[in-house]
């Protein structure tokens, strides 16, 4: 899905308690019923290329005789909205409240028997109305209507037709009909997955996840198979709501994780088993069926699996996981290119990684477009990006389990493996884990292009080894001089914060003229005691720029209430650093900046942008969505006015761009 602001912004009146409906553009009355309706109507439209002009809110019906208003009424292509011409309907409930980050039992459709009457009854009611759909934002309840002669049945199925409503077996999950999520509903899914195996299998909360991860990457194993009839990780409409059917899914699924192992045999030992139910195998196979991943934004992905492993592999040593306006800030400026080694040092679950990703697909497209033009050339691109990720891009990560979520968010990213270390960067070269010795030999230290990263941090996980401490000059005791400057004592500290070693790590990574991003709590960049550090680091390197984040980001996407700041540097070559020593320091222009807004409140409430009156701001965007309906390629466009998230994360991007068009880097 693309969105193209096509107007300034420009006042309009939304007063507090109101929203933008999807279909008309205009306010109405928010309630948490509606936000579950507005979500599937942007679905509707962007995965099934239904178009806003065939639906309608709130429709008056006759059912048994009475007035009755369908939440969401679909009527045939281009039909006028009559009840004769509904073909499918939506009942809508709000959220369970404790559905949008905590476990959730997930009912299967007779267990919600009760709740699901009331969209038959409709459904009997309306003549020509095959489709139907219940759903309170997590639970999605779908139905096929079945007129014969004496009775109308409803058959549960997975899921409901694209808009030219082809219903097939296999052939409906063909290369030709998967789909691009949507960025909510793929983090819905990815939470219906996790929540019933977790909720409804009674597993722990890290097994249903590592469940989770392994099916993930059997899918996308499977969309590498260039044929259709090669692949496997697929479920027919019915197949989950009967044992038959069932017992086919796992026929499928189970060689299919067996070829997987062996594909990937640096993640996998070989002994991992998918325990799962009949039940809940194909529950999960059904739900991730449906998406093409590979075609699918890799924004979408990449915060649809955050969500997930945010709240199953958050560790305890300063471990937290970097939110993603900071994550593709940083990659923004840093700029990275086709070519250049990257690394993350501390990499996590890859979220700067993946973000590079998502940032060099970019870069690929456009240097592709000039070369074919309007042609198919995103498969192109994707297979160029394969190959230029795999040999560009690589992390490293002192937890296990953190360096196998990466590779799998990677894989999502990319369809492709980078090199992964399992190792602690801070006794690098040196230490036992497996990573070290491959690490030696692919990353050395001095041989970085871009380093980026988000390391651990605090003055409760001090590191205290000598045998660490030893490596590092930031690790000694410093004397101030009389003229202010500050000499190496040559004596070790006997503990010293991680993000401080991290600092001189990431710069010995890089060759000279390399650059680095990493993320610091504001006390180094500004106490006292600190400016030992500071005056290291402005001999080591050029400082291109300081970027303050407002605490908001981090209280909300990873439960840390410390004010940080996004250093950038440039490291110097040996020349640059004997110019100095001779003749002094040059002074230059440095970029600084501080966000205010990020787009988010404390509790994680969006902000929208609002005039000097306290008007709201919109702007009118297009919205394009490729899909495809009877077999061709069809582009629906749909322009709206949107309100315009207050985040000031984008704009100093382009500044910082802009800065430097005026003021190139420093150094020879």
């Amino acid at each position: 899905m693309t969105q193209i602001p096509i107007s300034s912004p420009q006042p309009f009146i939304l007063q507090d308690g109101y929203l933008l409906d999807y279909i008309s553009g205009e306010p109405i009355k928010d309630s948490t019923k509606e936000q579950v309706r507005q979500r599937i109507v942007r679905v509707l439209f962007h995965e099934y290329g239904i178009s806003v002009q065939d639906m309608a809110r709130d429709f008056p019906v006759r059912v048994d005789g009475r007035k009755k208003k369908i939440d969401l009424a679909i009527f045939g292509p281009d039909l006028p909205h009559l009840e004769e011409n509904i073909h499918r309907i939506v009942v809508c409930q709000k959220e369970p409240t404790n559905g949008s980050r905590s476990t959730f039992t997930i009912r299967d459709h007779e267990q919600a028997q009760n709740d699901v009457a009331q969209l038959q009854d409709s459904m009997t009611a309306l003549e020509h109305c095959r489709w139907g759909l219940w759903t309170n934002g997590i639970e999605f309840f779908f139905f096929e209507k079945e007129t014969n002669r004496f009775s109308v049945d409803f058959r549960p199925i997975g899921d409901w037709p694209f808009g030219d409503e082809t219903m097939g077996t296999q052939e409906m999950y063909s290369a030709a009909h998967l789909r691009r999520a949507d960025p909510e509903m793929l983090k819905v899914a990815f939470r219906r997955c996790h929540n019933f195996i977790h909720g409804n299998e009674g597993m722990p909360k890290d097994a249903a996840f590592w469940q989770f991860l392994y099916l993930i990457f059997a899918k996308m194993y499977d969309e590498r198979q260039k044929t259709w009839d090669l692949r496997r990780f697929w479920a027919g409409p019915t197949e989950q709501f009967d044992e038959a059917g069932r017992i086919a899914i796992r026929g499928r699924i189970m060689p299919l994780f067996e070829d997987v192992k062996k594909a990937y045999p640096t993640i996998f030992s070989g002994k991992e088993e998918i325990t799962l139910s009949d039940r809940a195998l194909a529950f999960m196979v059904s739900e991730l069926a449906r998406y093409d991943l590979t075609r699918t934004d890799m924004d979408a992905k990449g915060a649809a699996y955050q969500e997930i492993v945010g709240t199953n592999l958050r560790g305890d040593r300063g471990q937290f996981f970097t939110p993603r306006g900071v994550i593709k800030l940083m990659v923004e400026m840093l700029d990275p290119t086709p070519g250049n080694r990257i690394l993350d040092p501390a990499c996590g679950t890859g979220g700067f990684l993946t973000a590079t990703v998502d940032h060099l697909y970019h870069r690929l497209n456009d240097e592709t477009d000039h070369e074919i033009g309007n042609g198919d050339r995103d498969p192109i691109v994707r297979e160029r990006l394969s190959t230029v990720v795999g040999e560009s891009l690589h992390g490293a990560d002192f937890d296990p389990f953190l360096v196998r979520a990466a590779q799998m968010n990677i894989l999502m990213a990319a369809n492709t493996e980078i090199p992964l270390f399992h190792m602690n960067s801070l006794e690098f070269p040196e230490g036992s884990l497996a990573g070290v010795a491959p690490a030696c030999e692919r990353i050395p230290l001095g041989s970085m292009d871009v380093v980026m990263t988000n390391p651990p941090f605090g003055s409760d996980i001090p590191i205290t080894d000598p045998q660490i401490l030893f490596q590092y000059e930031l690790a000694r005791i410093w004397e101030r001089m009389g003229d202010g400057s500050f000499r190496n004592s040559g004596r070790l500290q006997t503990s010293v914060a991680p993000e401080i070693l991290f600092i001189e790590r990431c710069l010995r990574w890089l060759r000279p003229g390399g650059k680095m991003g990493i993320v610091l709590p504001n006390g180094i960049l500004g106490n006292a005691g600190d400016e030992y550090i500071r005056s290291w680091i402005l001999s080591q390197a050029w400082v291109l720029a300081s970027v303050e984040i407002p605490v908001e980001v981090f209280i909300v996407e990873a439960n840390v209430n410390i004010l940080t700041s996004l250093l950038f540097l440039k490291k110097k070559t040996e020349q640059e650093q004997q110019r100095e020593d001779l003749a002094g320091r040059l002074d230059y222009p440095v970029f600084l900046a501080v966000a205010e807004m990020a787009g988010i409140d404390r509790r994680g409430n969006i902000l929208y942008k609002r005039g000097p009156d306290g008007v709201e701001l919109v702007q009118q965007v297009r919205e394009e969505e490729t899909i495809t309906l009877g077999g061709k390629r069809v582009v629906r466009t749909l322009t709206r006015m949107d309100r315009i998230v207050d985040d000031d994360l984008p704009r100093i991007a382009e500044a910082y761009h802009q800065f430097r068009s005026e003021h190139p880097e420093p150094g020879i």
